[in-house]
């Protein structure tokens, strides 16, 4: 054992000192609370989902004369093949729940404030893309519902002033639903959409690092008390503890509440009834409020506000010389999202 770590310190000319210095980053206090790491639920989660989604496409065939049957036969006949979808299925609607909780927990607690702003807009791009990938993993199945709502969703884009009609045919391949759309969506969601949010991460993870944190202290914390803790092994213990849960959770989910197999996606019949998945109800229902291109157009501006909100923030705490405006700002628009998704969430259509 000796010789080869002889061997092996001379090729990678790392010591224990430097591994401890790397590894053991003081974490601030507030991170022992569970609810302020969130951070690492979604990348556990992505993990679950990069390792079910190979394990997918072993058996997936992006064409519409052949994608819902493969689907059929990994849900049906596959070993195991039930569990895996479901699996794959729920960790992706925690994983989206989770980074806009992570988004919101940024957001009430200003750390995207100078000089993590940058961050704030890569944390924007990870949740977009978060949604893309949802968006485009509910229409793999070729189901009703998910060849509808791809549709619609390009037809959506159309509306956008000089760039809709070239991002519509970007999307599908053409005018509208043939052939190569279901390859495109697999392409995006299985390769371009995951790489993107990989680099993201790693750009994300590495500003973390360079500028550390943001501290946050409570009334109950004793003066006494250490304002930081270790990350290996304290932190990782508890990101360790916090990934075994989710698994449990998942297992429960994807037992209970499996994976199932909707009607074969016809382009001659149109739904009664055509809703996206939950993650994109308050937009369904902004959409059905106001005429479709003022919809479109203002639900982009908000988008982007989100996206600058640091410099906006910056721009009315100089003017009001209040703080906390944000702060308010962000509960109106909580209840506003909450009360537009629950309302289109009980509506038939």
């Amino acid at each position: 054992m000796s010789s080869v770590a002889e061997w092996l310190s001379e090729r990678v000319p790392i010591s224990k000192a430097q591994l401890a210095e790397f590894t053991n980053e003081p974490v601030p206090n507030h991170l022992r609370r569970w609810w302020f790491c969130l951070g690492g639920t979604p990348a556990y989660l992505f993990v679950v989902q990069i390792f079910t989604g190979i394990l997918l496409a072993f058996y997936y065939q992006p064409a519409p004369a052949t994608a819902y049957d493969s689907v059929r036969y990994i849900t049906e006949e596959v070993t195991l093949g039930w569990y895996i979808r479901s699996v794959h299925k729920w960790a992706a609607t925690l994983m989206i729940a989770s980074v806009i909780l992570h988004q919101m927990r940024v957001f009430f607690t200003a750390a995207y404030r100078k000089p993590r702003e940058i961050n704030w807009m890569i944390g924007m791009c990870l949740l977009l893309c978060t949604l893309m990938v949802g968006f485009t993993g509910y229409s793999l199945v070729f189901e009703q519902l998910s060849y509808w709502g791809a549709t619609v969703g390009a037809n959506i884009c159309d509306t956008i002033p000089v760039v809709g009609h070239f991002f519509k045919q970007l999307l599908l391949g053409g005018e509208a639903y043939n052939q190569t759309t279901l390859s495109r969506f697999f392409i995006l969601h299985a390769a371009v959409l995951p790489v993107t949010m990989i680099l993201l991460l790693v750009a994300h993870i590495g500003l973390v690092r360079l500028l550390g944190i943001s501290e946050l202290h409570f009334e109950d914390e004793s003066p006494q008390e250490p304002q930081t803790f270790n990350f290996f092994p304290d932190h990782f213990y508890t990101e360790l503890i916090i990934g075994l849960v989710i698994m449990v959770i998942l297992t429960v989910l994807a037992t209970v509440l499996p994976a199932e197999m909707g009607p074969r996606a016809n382009p001659l019949e149109t739904p009664e009834v055509i809703k996206p998945e939950w993650f994109f109800f308050v937009t369904f229902r902004w959409l059905k409020l106001f005429p479709l291109t003022f919809a479109v157009l203002s639900a982009g501006l908000i988008v982007f506000l989100m996206f600058i909100w640091p410099l906006v923030d910056a721009w009315l705490c100089r003017k009001t010389r209040n703080e906390d405006l944000s702060f308010w700002i962000g509960v109106v628009g909580v209840f506003l999202i909450v009360g537009m998704t629950v309302w289109e969430a009980s509506v038939a259509h």
